[in-house]
């Protein structure tokens, strides 16, 4: 199987692999190169796949889409992170979610204060 890991800006991945696991918001599957074409919702957490060689590897992604399409595994997602041990990548990703839960609330705040605004003076023109 090909998978593809597409950020954004970058492919994040593109290899041979036999053998990958994510997680979806009903729970962790496995895909498989004879599996059935498959699409789904992926949630914010750990895929993991076996290269060729036999390595198994662990990536941090984002919320995304999955698509298994004949013997290609795509893989659409804002933001991964990998090539790091379980703990190193734990730990980092721990912290980049909680500067973005930061920046989220920051964001909520102001365009909930840029609504309240609109909301004022639209009835001030009775």
């Amino acid at each position: 199987m090909k998978l593809k890991i597409l950020l954004p800006a970058e492919i994040f991945i593109d290899q041979e692999v036999t053998k990958v696991t994510a997680e979806a918001e009903n729970g962790c599957f496995c895909l498989l190169p004879r599996h059935v074409d498959f699409v789904t919702a992926l949630v914010p957490g750990l895929l993991s796949f076996v290269s060729k060689a036999g390595k198994e590897e662990f990536i941090a992604v984002d919320e995304g889409i999955l698509i298994k399409a004949g013997p290609e595994v795509l893989v659409s997602t804002r933001n991964a992170i990998g090539g790091l041990d379980l703990g190193t990548l734990r730990r980092t990703i721990e912290g980049q979610f909680e500067a973005l839960s930061d920046q989220e609330k920051k964001a909520r705040s102001v365009l909930a204060n840029i609504e309240a605004s609109f909301v004022r003076r639209f009835l001030k023109l009775k």
